[in-house]
């Protein structure tokens, strides 16, 4: 009975609290509070409230405060409810496009967050109602998603329970709830290309589709990701219909030349060389070679020492073009003559590093 009165105390005080027109603090000095971050585009929002440890040492996980498995909690219509996560409302997270958690779909939504504590393993419940108060009214069938990790010891105590984002990459990151000495650890990846791809087919619908850039942007995904080459086309030549430039007829000739279209994609690169700029053709070139294209780089290095001449990023790119062609005589006559022309500390050690392999007959790509 005792217990009971602490939750339903609990609940009063709260249900008091928002109905006040003035500001206060939260029952039990419990924090609000809110984390969120992208992944990929994807934005993810946690609010929660936070409890502290208060002294209680060794008394969280297993006990009344954070209880194992699943409880009667002597109020509301649950029988059976996991613990909240955190402290007062509901715990929740949205996710604004689908994820996989612990590699299991999830589709974009709000959702309330519970767990069912265990020493070795815990269940996160990911539910669909997320405007209940506390577990009280917890519902299995509301369920969306549960899943199984193992918590983790802490070597040092975290007094106020909180939420963190880690091992982030480009499209997956590692949500933590920790607290005392406890971590639950679970990971979020998301499809960065499709939810990229999705997002751009909607935007490119909207005034931002008039500009040559969010065209090229969508045509450059599909590229990088060397998927739906053909719809990147599309997107290209539209970009090519707004402008004429190096960006955009760089995209699409490297594009025709996944889809087969090599000689195409030859002419639109030559074209494209008269609006490069030096390190825009600089770094074609470089790609040539790494494409096994010695010749035809050191052709387009030339072009670029002609079209800017005397400049330390063309006496550079000739020592790499000539390098690549085996030619390591004159690749070295060209990176002393960039050396006394490299603009900082870092760049002037890189062609050090250029002539001492060169001078040892040794490639420097």
């Amino acid at each position: 009975m005792k217990k009971l009165s602490s939750h339903i105390l609990c609940l009063l005080m709260t249900v008091s609290a928002s109905a006040q027109t003035l500001k206060s603090l939260p029952p039990g000095g419990n924090k609000k509070a809110m984390v969120a971050e992208m992944i990929g585009i994807t934005d993810v929002t946690i609010c929660y409230n936070r409890p502290g440890v208060k002294g209680r040492e060794g008394k969280i996980f297993g006990t009344s405060v954070v209880h194992n498995g699943f409880e009667n909690p002597g109020f509301g219509t649950s029988k059976a409810a996991p613990w909240r996560a955190g402290a007062n409302e509901n715990t929740t997270i949205e996710f604004s496009t689908p994820v996989k958690i612990e590699g299991r779909d999830l589709p974009a939504g709000k959702y309330g967050f519970f767990i069912a504590y265990g020493p070795d393993a815990c269940t996160l419940i990911f539910s669909k109602n997320s405007t209940s108060w506390g577990h009280f009214f917890y519902d299995e069938n509301e369920d969306a998603l549960r899943v199984n990790v193992k918590p983790v010891a802490l070597d040092k105590p975290v007094e106020w329970l909180k939420y963190e984002f880690m091992n982030q990459t480009d499209s997956s990151a590692t949500i933590a709830l920790m607290w005392e000495k406890r971590m639950i650890p679970f990971n979020v990846e998301v499809d960065l290309f499709n939810t990229m791809l999705s997002d751009y087919r909607l935007e490119l619908r909207s005034n931002k589709g008039f500009t040559w850039e969010a065209q090229e942007q969508a045509a450059a995904l599909c590229l990088k990701y060397n998927k739906n080459l053909n719809e990147g086309l599309t997107w290209s030549d539209a970009s090519l219909g707004f402008e004429k430039n190096f960006t955009t007829l760089q995209t699409n000739a490297a594009i025709r030349e996944k889809l087969g279209q090599v000689a195409r994609a030859d002419s639109l690169m030559k074209e494209a060389l008269a609006f490069g700029k030096v390190y825009e053709i600089h770094f074609y070139a470089r790609r040539l070679i790494a494409d096994k294209r010695p010749k035809e780089a050191l052709e387009v290095f030339k072009y670029n020492a002609k079209k800017f001449p005397k400049q330390y990023t063309t006496y550079v790119g000739m020592a790499r073009g000539l390098s690549a062609n085996g030619d390591y005589k004159n690749a070295l006559v060209n990176a002393r003559l960039a050396l006394p022309l490299a603009p900082d500390e870092l760049n002037k050690k890189s062609v050090e590093a250029i002539i001492k392999k060169l001078e040892e007959g040794k490639d420097v790509n």
